[in-house]
């Protein structure tokens, strides 16, 4: 990677290298009967604030919290894989209907941490209204002109918000968007020109036939030290 481009998202980058969540394997569920375990209620607040909270997830949540939020049989631990294969993490399912599924991952096997959370559905919005599938053209609204890095690469999508109308966000909310599916086959003139380890501008001509979308929002809720 460039040395230019580095220094433009040192931030975002560090966060996406130490966690990764593309393969994640269940593992056997222990039940702790020192948790009293209420009737789950239905989760209506799906509202994302960034660095704060994630509906009623915040930087203090534990997994026992969750247990009695949602109940044991949504709740499932798994273990994610770091960037690139190297290391693990601990984290939990939050297994919702309705586009309102999550998984939270944490800062140890104690699972009374939580780092970040993540694989958001559809249903969870922040308070500009931007969530999974938010388009192209709607976040341009929202965060004005930005930079994101070209597609086809481990951080491909990434946006960069420090220059963005949402530059309070750096840090505590990784944006990364996508092309539409089959779009690279439909239009592989456009879909070239914005591949690779660079940015471009969010107003590139060479965006608009591929259906950009937001793919993936990850809330950052208590940042790793390392």
């Amino acid at each position: 990677m460039k040395s230019h481009i580095k220094s433009i998202a040192t931030a975002t980058l560090a966060l996406l290298v130490i966690y990764s969540a593309k393969e994640a394997v269940a593992l056997p569920q222990k039940i702790d009967n020192s948790v009293t375990i209420a009737q789950s209620q239905p989760l209506t607040d799906t509202l994302i604030i960034p660095g704060e909270r994630v509906g009623p997830i915040t930087r203090t949540t534990t997994k026992r919290d969750l247990v009695k939020l949602f109940g044991a049989s949504r709740v499932v631990d798994k273990t994610i894989s770091g960037a690139e294969g190297i290391g693990s993490f601990a984290a939990t399912q939050l297994k919702l209907d309705r586009g309102r599924s999550l998984l939270v991952v944490w800062s140890d096997k104690t699972r009374t941490k939580p780092l970040d959370v993540r694989n958001l559905g559809s249903a969870w919005k922040t308070r500009e209204g931007i969530g999974v599938g938010t388009s192209l053209s709607q976040l341009r609204q929202k965060l004005g002109n930005f930079k994101l890095y070209g597609l086809g690469w481990d951080y491909g999508g990434t946006i960069l918000l420090d220059n963005s109308k949402l530059s309070r966000y750096q840090g505590k909310l990784i944006l990364r968007v996508d092309a539409a599916t089959n779009a690279s086959e439909k239009f592989p003139n456009d879909y070239q020109a914005v591949l690779g380890d660079t940015t471009f501008s969010s107003s590139n001509r060479h965006w608009k036939p591929l259906g950009i979308t937001l793919a993936e929002i990850i809330v950052v809720l208590n940042p790793s030290q390392e």
